[in-house]
């Protein structure tokens, strides 16, 4: 929906995965949407090379969030919130469920 705005689908779902969970990192976001690795990771770099985002490493792991000083943060994230709005439900549900706590061996999803 975005895409002719942020120049790639990637990019428009790493903002938006970031939207909805506030950080990130490359295998998950790729996993989330059953993309390329290596393409969302260099999305993640373009835009924390803009100053978009900002990475912190957590052991060998490079999560990303947005970045709090970035100028333009609040206008893209309202313009994101309201994209948002136009997802499809189930996706928009999908996105916003946050499952991040450990799981027992053998419970279904």
């Amino acid at each position: 929906m975005l895409e002719p705005l942020f120049g790639s689908t990637n990019s428009e779902r790493v903002l938006m995965f970031i939207l909805s969970r506030d950080e990130g990192y490359t295998r998950e976001i790729a996993r989330f949407f059953k993309a390329d690795p290596d393409s969302i990771h260099k999305q993640l770099v373009r835009l924390e090379t803009g100053g978009v985002l900002v990475g912190k490493s957590i052991g060998r792991t490079r999560m990303y969030s947005f970045n709090p000083r970035y100028p333009f943060l609040k206008p893209l994230k309202a313009l994101l919130q309201n994209a948002m709005a136009f997802y499809v439900p189930k996706e928009r549900e999908r996105l916003l469920m946050n499952k991040r706590r450990p799981r027992r061996h053998g419970k279904p999803e």
